[in-house]
């Protein structure tokens, strides 16, 4: 049992003291509510004084006040650690989690991945990959964030195309053996959590054994994991990992606790894990002006608009107006590469228009009726075809889709040593 070949190894996994409260110590991902700074003023007012991750990370609708609030964040790390706010949980294995939301109870598996396996450069097929492209100016802040902590939260969760429910489903079958973390209620609406340890020698040789015939049923170059979501803080934790790789020796490489990261690793194919199609709106623009550039840019590359047939189709959204359009023949891999190309090309031509990326059906019918708005509907996601799309396409195209509403996003719970 090695898990040399499957991108994972066991951690020792680091939870807040029992004397802690779950419910005020467990925060959503930093990267949720960024326009909304009432949420993180109202979960200030929940935590209180008491100890909790929202000392721990900085939610992004401050990140204008990085420079003031990085050194405290550094700081409050170590006091958790030397007055045993932060206690090793499971000293080698994993923890298996149940996250409870309206739309059904999903399991993950958290542990560590190694950033050895995972790559994020245009053109790389390593074991773990990125969903999306990766914005280079979206890595200083966060950079800056890792460099000197010594320790790491996670709201990363990474897929696994497991049709057969190999690998964590087992584990979930015998959960009344392990041994119990946590169970509680999320504060603000982020439903229910519980943690099982999964650390004897025979439940990590269970996922060894299940993620290896995996990794060999796929054939060569496999992609085992695909970065769910999160993709920018994996990218970081392996930038700051090439940085202290070279002042390390090979020996002293292979167990540095930086090159490993924390993650969850979740099925696609669990019923209780949504993915919703991240849609797109356009503010001042015409919708008949709109309309006519999308024909002749289909037109000019042997693509056509049509009301129905085969190809990509959108709901168009325009104050009363509501057109249900089909792109025959379409120049992208999947719906939202064949529209968001054409965006990009109208956008480069109109510089007075403007994107927004909206999550939610129901978002998009608002904001469209203001003048002067136009917003597209995407299809639904399909997850069967989520790995072999990304495959396909390398990357997909940046907002293609969400895992879940935001207050369904990943709650900052566990942590490990960096």
């Amino acid at each position: 049992m090695s898990f040399d070949q499957i991108g994972v190894r066991p951690s020792e996994i680091l939870l807040p003291d029992a004397s802690v409260t779950p419910e005020t110590w467990a925060c959503v991902a930093c990267d949720q509510y960024t326009s909304e700074p009432e949420y993180w003023a109202q979960t200030a007012k929940t935590v209180g004084s008491n100890p909790s991750t929202l000392n721990l990370m900085l939610p992004e609708c401050y990140l204008k006040d990085s420079s003031a609030r990085i050194p405290k964040i550094h700081a409050t790390m170590a006091e958790y650690l030397s007055g045993g706010i932060l206690k090793p949980a499971v000293k080698n294995g994993f923890i298996l989690c149940e996250r409870t939301t309206p739309s059904g109870t999903r399991l993950g598996l958290v542990c560590a991945v190694d950033l050895e396996d995972y790559d994020f450069t245009k053109g790389s097929l390593p074991l773990i990959r990125p969903t999306e492209q990766t914005i280079a100016s979206r890595l200083p802040a966060r950079l800056e964030i890792r460099r000197g902590a010594p320790l790491e939260l996670t709201h990363i969760m990474i897929l696994l195309d497991d049709p057969d429910r190999t690998v964590l489903e087992p584990l979930r079958a015998k959960k009344a053996s392990l041994r119990r973390l946590y169970d509680f209620d999320l504060m603000q609406r982020g439903g229910h959590l519980a943690g099982y340890a999964v650390e004897s020698e025979e439940d990590l040789a269970s996922v060894d054994r299940a993620m290896n015939a995996l990794r060999v049923s796929l054939g060569p170059d496999p992609m085992l994991l695909a970065v769910g979501d999160g993709n920018h803080s994996l990218a970081t934790a392996k930038a700051y990992w090439n940085e202290v790789r070279e002042t390390l020796s090979e020996e002293e490489r292979k167990n540095h606790p930086a090159r490993f990261a924390l993650c969850e690793i979740e099925n696609i194919h669990d019923e209780a894990l949504l993915f919703e199609p991240i849609h797109r709106i356009l503010t001042h623009v015409s919708l008949p002006e709109l309309l006519a550039s999308w024909q002749a840019y289909a037109a000019a590359r042997g693509m056509s608009l049509v009301n129905s047939g085969n190809g990509h189709t959108f709901t168009v959204v325009s104050g009363p107006e509501e057109r249900r359009i089909t792109v025959t023949h379409p120049e992208g891999a999947i719906p939202c590469e064949t529209v968001q190309k054409f965006l990009d090309d109208f956008l480069a031509g109109h510089p007075e228009a403007e994107i927004d990326f909206i999550h939610g059906e129901a978002s998009v019918r608002t904001l469209a009726q203001a003048e002067g708005t136009v917003g597209f509907l995407l299809p639904e996601i399909d997850k069967s075809t989520f790995f072999e799309d990304v495959k396909k396409l390398g990357v997909l195209p940046r907002k293609t889709f969400s895992m879940g509403e935001a207050d369904e996003k990943r709650f900052y719970m566990e942590s490990k040593r960096i």
